[in-house]
This record gives structure tokens, C-alpha cells and sequence, in this order.
């Protein structure tokens, strides 16, 4: 059955609406339900949807209690009159709906805040971790080059300290110092450099020789062609192809001994001493025994020839000239020169050199100081230099000079390149 009415009580105890606001005039008067008994019970306003606004008193906790009072609206602002802005808490009117509209796509913000992709992480990880070791390596570059510079001075104090020492040594004995005296690298130093020079100046530039790569560098700061240079070391077998070896400490431990029982049994200079000492040997192409044989027949064959030439009188010899050729001593280019020399004019032999510090014994001499003989004619000295110098390899000298002796007296000094060769006097 359908509900019945209220009756009166009930509609008299309903909250009755607000009354309408007055006209502009303000005569006419809403009528109250007390005034006239006849109206009829107003319906109830729409309660707001669920989830809705609650109005609230400004500053206080929600209406628990019937619906509250709700202020009279306002008119409208006239024409002339501004905007005031809106304070308070937002009240619905009744009947009042709200406008729901629908959800909107949020649009990303092209900002800072953008999520970057992975590329770019990658590439600015990458950098930051460059840029990391780059400060790193100079740090430890920087430490290495310090470090390398305090132990360049330390060592510089120490050897100028044990230079000082050796000398004072040397000159308190009365001696010069020697390498003996020196510290181990300044004594490996110095042995480098008088070797290097004594090769440079003595060893034939048309002659290959080997050496360990400190020396041949040497060699080469001192004008030695670098074509003719063998450098040896740990991947070497063995100095084959080879006419002089630089026999630093460094070869030597690289052939045992094999360097002197194979490949070069001879020594034709020698520097420094103990494991500062390097010889310098001749190559022996065929093996050591061959080679001391046909050392041995050279010596015979230059002990002959130089005592024709004392029996020669076209050449006159001192004392010490005399021993040097009557024990074949002169190498055998020298030898031959003389007896050419001989056929022109008459030769004056004052000595025999340069056999090389430290040389093995036999080792030939190279050098040789000729003077103008008693009632030589003007020119002689200038004249046998232009035939010298005419010469043909293997006649050819390595260097023929005008020296002058502490007397006063002039002299062509004949020099030959090491080696010297074997058998040219046999065949």
C-alpha cells in the first residue's frame, strides 16, 4: 500500500524552507506557515550526494545535528560595483549542482624533471668517470715524476760524493784516480765513454760492429755509421757476421764463455776494470782455434818481412824501431807501405804504436812516425803524405798527419784501422 500523508503534526514539526529574499521595494512580507494554516507541507530538499562537501562553521567541526542554517544569498554585483574575492568556507546553495566533468590526460612537463633516457645516463656516467681517473692518473703521474726527480738528486749527491772521495784518494797517493775509484756507475760510464771514442776513432767505418744497445749508442753519438752497427741482446744467438765486438758486462753475460773460447779470443783495447771493463775483441770468423792459427802464421810471415827491411839501407830505424820489426810486431799493411815508400826515397823510422791499451799480446802494431831522412829534399814530408793518401784498400790508411815532436822536429804519423788483417803477407 502506498504511504499515507503525514498528517499536521507531522507537517508542522517539518523544517519549512527559507524564506525568498524581498524585492527592491521591500513591501512585500513572506507568509509563514503560522500565518496561514492552509499551506501545504513543502517537500525536503535533496540531501547532496554522497561523498559531497559537509558545511562547516568557519574555524569549527561539522553540523552533526538537522541541516544547517544556510545564508540568504546575495545579489549580484551591479554593473559598477567590483569583485570582492571570496573568503570563508564555500557553502552549497540548496539545489545547487556540481559540475562533474570528466578525467583529462595529466600532460608531461618538458622541464628538468623529465625521467632522461638510458643513453644519457650512460654517456654521463661514462663522463664523470672519465673525468675521475683523468684526476686520478695526473695525481699518480705527478707522485711518479716527483719520486723520479728526488732519486735523480740522490744519486747525483751520491756520485759527486764517492767522485769527490777518489779524488782526494788519488791525489792523496800521489796517483790519479781510476776507475777503480769511482763509484760503479760513474766507473761504467766513464770506461763507455773512453771505449766509445777509441772505437770511433780507430775501428774501420766500413767494419761491422757489435754491441750492446747502450754502446752502440755511444758509437753512434760519436759519428760510427749506424749501418754498421750489430746490436746484441737477449733474443741473440751469436755475433756471426761481426769484425769487432764491445764486450761491455752486458755481453759478456749474454755468451758465458763462449765469447772468448769461440768467437773472439783477441783483445785489441781495453778499458775500466772489473765489471766496469769492456774489451774490445776481434771477431774470429772461423772459430777461435783457426783464427790463433792464422794469427800465429801472420806473425811469422811479418818477422820475416821486417827483417828484410832492416837489411834494407834505404831504411833507417832507431833502437826501439829495430826490436819492434825484427819481432814482427808491425801490422802488415805497414809493413808493405815502408818497402813501397823505400822504392822513392829513403825512409827514417822513428817508432812503432798503437797497438791499443790493454791489448793481447801479438796484437800488431797500427802506427808508425817516419822523418824526413838527412839531405832529404825540400817537400819530402808533403810528398810522402800525397803518396799515402793515393793509396788503395786494404793500403789505404786511416789517417796520415803532420805531427811535430817536443824538439821541435816534424814528422808524418801513419795510422791503420783495426783489425788488422791476416795473410796478406802470404800470398
Amino acid at each position: 500500500m502506498p504511504p499515507e500523508p503525514p498528517g499536521p503534526q507531522a507537517a508542522g514539526s517539518a523544517q519549512s524552507p527559507l524564506p525568498e529574499p524581498q524585492d527592491q521595494g521591500g513591501s512585500a512580507q513572506p507568509e509563514t506557515p503560522e500565518q496561514d494554516g492552509s499551506a501545504q507541507p513543502q517537500p525536503q530538499p535533496p540531501a547532496p550526494p554522497a561523498g559531497g562537501p559537509v558545511a562547516r562553521r568557519t574555524g569549527g567541526p561539522a553540523w552533526t545535528g538537522a541541516e544547517p542554517p544556510v545564508p540568504a544569498p546575495q545579489p549580484p554585483p551591479g554593473p559598477g560595483e567590483p569583485d570582492e574575492p571570496v573568503t570563508g568556507p564555500i557553502v552549497l546553495r540548496p539545489h545547487a549542482e556540481i559540475e562533474r566533468r570528466a578525467a583529462q590526460p595529466v600532460a608531461v612537463r618538458a622541464d628538468s624533471e623529465t625521467t632522461p633516457s638510458w643513453g644519457a645516463v650512460v654517456g654521463t656516467t661514462v663522463r664523470l668517470w672519465a673525468q675521475r681517473r683523468r684526476t686520478r692518473w695526473r695525481i699518480v703521474a705527478a707522485i711518479v715524476v716527483a719520486l723520479v726527480v728526488f732519486a735523480a738528486g740522490a744519486l747525483t749527491v751520491a756520485l759527486l760524493r764517492s767522485g769527490g772521495q777518489g779524488s782526494a784518494a788519488g791525489s792523496a797517493s800521489g796517483r790519479p784516480s781510476s776507475s777503480a775509484n769511482l763509484g760503479p756507475v760513474q766507473a761504467a760510464t766513464d770506461a763507455r765513454r773512453q771505449a766509445a771514442a777509441w772505437v770511433a776513432a780507430q775501428v774501420s767505418h766500413t767494419a761491422v760492429v757489435s754491441c750492446d744497445p747502450a754502446m752502440c749508442a755511444a758509437l753512434q753519438a760519436r759519428g760510427f755509421p749506424a749501418g754498421d752497427l750489430m746490436t746484441l741482446g737477449p733474443g741473440t744467438n751469436s755475433p756471426l757476421g761481426s769484425a769487432v765486438i764491445v764486450a761491455t758486462a752486458a755481453v759478456r753475460s749474454l755468451f758465458g764463455s763462449r765469447l772468448t773460447t769461440v768467437y773472439a779470443p783477441t783483445v785489441i783495447a781495453s778499458f775500466g776494470s772489473g765489471a766496469a771493463q769492456i774489451d774490445v775483441r776481434v771477431y774470429a770468423a772461423g772459430g777461435a782455434p783457426e783464427y790463433l792459427a792464422a794469427l800465429k802464421a801472420d806473425e811469422q810471415s811479418r818477422v820475416s818481412v821486417g827483417q828484410q827491411l832492416l837489411r834494407n839501407s834505404r831504411v833507417g830505424v832507431t833502437q826501439v824501431a829495430r826490436q819492434q820489426l825484427a819481432s814482427g810486431q808491425v801490422d802488415s799493411r805497414l809493413l808493405i807501405t815502408l818497402a813501397t815508400l823505400s822504392h822513392q826515397d829513403p825512409v827514417s823510422i822513428v817508432a812503432f804504436g798503437d797497438s791499443g791499451p790493454g791489448a793481447s799480446p801479438g796484437a800488431p802494431l797500427r802506427e808508425a812516425d817516419l822523418v824526413a831522412p838527412a839531405n832529404a829534399k825540400s817537400g819530402y814530408l808533403h810528398s810522402m803524405i800525397s803518396l799515402l793518401q793515393a793509396q788503395q784498400q786494404p793500403y789505404l790508411a786511416n789517417s796520415v798527419t803532420l805531427v811535430r815532436f817536443a824538439n821541435g822536429q816534424q814528422a808524418v804519423r801513419i795510422d791503420f784501422a783495426a783489425p788488422s788483417p791476416l795473410g796478406l803477407l802470404s800470398g
